[in-house]
């Protein structure tokens, strides 16, 4: 089973701290960083691939189940476009490729592409490490910034002092497809209820109310090992775009409250308090919660897109919904590019390995993702099957998003430690031994520290 975002990025954590950190300091308060590998390079960009010659490019990415299939795909189309070009793909776990990159990077014979996590807790520290190109000449000749949303060209993007995040030279690309974080919900028992699909959090709260007084579950939950995703859905619903990219983005100006998590948690606290989630939801993990939800074991859930790993038989037996802001001031999500496709600076062939990043960025990528059951990006005149109802929902839904440019980065890319602290002050505050303001002084607090570089 497809495991969540906020749990393959868990079982990273330990693992990449050490190794990351050990490649190049990545507090912005840190060591000063050698030049990176990069388009200010006066070698003009060659796009004609067929002319390369023949090519081989070695890619390493964490994809399996349907994004696999996505790239394999994508990699057999881009073979027979050029035949010259050889792509030797080896799929790694999410724990395994993010802990190890680093070093694959760095040795004469490691992949020449490959999917990294955004971030200071990994794409931060590959760029500043010198490990990976600066991509801004490639995205000048292939029109990357034309193309790519600037709310998801920010993701990718840190300035050339690395000291901060959001903004400066593009150091990796999105895939043309992306992963939200939204609410399901299982069709036939709301019907059964007669409760009309929620549109707005209000609207929401008063279904959750009647499911909990008609004795079922209102939230599938489980927070042992991933206890997130309802508090960052929460908090897109708070507070503006603007405030939640500043934020992670490294200005000082914005605090966490600003933010909308004080918002989040309160409500947060309140739905727990009501009983509206999985009874001893702490004692859940992720995995569990995901079997038990489509089981149909709760008629909501907060989950990231594509996480709940349905089958076609199970395609519209669950829906999704991206409510707008409770202010109804448009539409916020946090979503991205399921990885942030990195170059490797010892590449031999950056030109045509760059050519293939764009090829994983074009209409016919985003068309591939609709097929294989993943919610395209970048691209809107896309046919998305019949069959896949459930990813109608969940295409409308980024839509919506995009409408609004309201796309927002996850918010632990904040610093290294953050998916951390959030975990801990969550399974605190269900635990009653912190409430809401606590939670949000200890995120800026992780915050403050790192960018001060004391942490």
């Amino acid at each position: 089973m497809k495991q969540s975002r906020t749990v393959r990025r868990t079982l990273a954590a330990a693992l990449t701290a050490t190794a990351l950190l050990a490649a190049a300091g990545c507090a912005p308060g840190g060591t000063a960083p050698a030049p990176a590998p990069s388009s200010s390079s006066s070698q003009a960009v060659v796009t004609d691939v067929a002319a390369a010659g023949n090519v081989t490019l070695k890619m390493s990415d964490f994809w399996g189940g349907s994004e696999g299939e996505w790239i394999k795909s994508m990699i057999q189309k881009f073979q027979t476009k050029y035949p010259n070009v050889k792509i030797e793909r080896t799929q790694e776990d999410w724990g395994q490729l993010t802990s190890t990159l680093n070093l694959q990077l760095a040795e004469q014979d490691g992949p020449d592409i490959a999917t990294a996590n955004n971030g200071w807790q990994s794409l931060g520290t590959l760029a500043k490490g010198n490990l990976v190109l600066n991509l801004d000449k490639y995205s000048t000749a292939f029109g990357w910034d034309k193309l790519i949303p600037s709310t998801i060209a920010r993701q990718n993007q840190f300035t050339t002092d690395f000291k901060t995040i959001g903004s400066g030279s593009l150091f990796s690309t999105p895939v043309a497809r992306v992963s939200l974080i939204g609410i399901y919900y299982n069709v036939e028992k709301l019907n059964k209820l007669g409760i009309t699909p929620p549109t707005t959090l209000t609207e929401f709260e008063a279904a959750a109310a009647k499911i909990k007084d008609a004795g079922e579950i209102p939230i599938a939950y489980g927070s042992q090992d991933s206890p997130t995703a309802v508090l960052l859905g929460l908090q897109a619903m708070y507070a503006s775009a603007d405030a939640i990219n500043n934020f992670t983005y490294g200005d000082t100006a914005v605090t966490a409250d600003q933010a909308g998590l004080t918002k989040a948690a309160e409500t947060v606290k309140k739905w727990n308090d009501s009983g509206w989630f999985t009874p001893h939801h702490e004692g859940i993990n992720y995995q569990d919660a995901v079997a038990n939800y489509l089981d149909g074991k709760g008629i909501f859930r907060f989950e990231y897109t594509g996480s709940l790993g349905l089958t076609d038989a199970q395609q519209g037996k669950f829906k999704y919904i991206q409510l707008p802001q409770a202010s109804g001031s448009g539409t916020v999500g946090v979503g991205a590019a399921p990885s942030a496709m990195v170059i490797a600076s010892k590449c031999k062939n950056p030109d045509v390995a760059a050519a293939f990043l764009d090829f994983l960025m074009s209409k016919d990528a985003a068309q591939a993702s609709a097929d294989f059951g993943l919610i395209p990006l970048m691209h809107s005149d896309i046919t998305v099957p019949e069959k896949m109802a459930t990813l109608q929902t969940e295409a409308a839904g980024a839509d919506a998003i995009a409408k609004s440019d309201g796309f927002v980065p996850y918010f632990d890319w904040t610093s290294p430690t953050m998916l951390d602290t959030l975990n801990q002050q969550m399974q605190l505050l269900y635990a009653g031994k912190t409430d809401p303001a606590g939670l949000v002084k200890a995120v800026d607090a992780d915050r403050n520290a790192f960018l001060t570089g004391s942490k």
